[in-house]
């Protein structure tokens, strides 16, 4: 299944409505700076993780290219739609959203 692009407000609205924000960053990019909605499961260790228990899947990165880069792989980890945040985490923080900090 193709991830869909959209925005942070967007990625708010849908994860406000019960969808599951997963932040693909490495550990320590998660630990120092982090949107305090989302799960980490690391890019690194995705390969076969399955990522279940909500009906959509919002996955960011820093800035979106990862994700872009991943999106095969990120699909494979659900049956719940999936979408991309464009801009990832920065564009979540331009959105005037909340971030938590290391």
């Amino acid at each position: 299944m193709p991830l869909k692009h959209i925005n942070a407000v967007e990625a708010k609205t849908l994860v406000d409505q019960g969808a599951m924000l997963v932040d693909i960053r490495e550990d320590h990019e998660y630990d120092d700076e982090n949107i305090p909605a989302a799960r980490n499961a690391p890019l690194s260790r995705i390969a076969g993780m399955e990522i279940s228990g909500a009906p959509a899947v919002v996955f960011h990165c820093k800035s979106g290219a990862r994700t872009r880069m991943n999106a095969a792989a990120l699909a494979a980890c659900t049956d719940a739609e999936v979408y991309i945040l464009d801009g990832g985490i920065e564009a979540w923080k331009a959105a005037g959203f909340p971030v938590k900090r290391g």
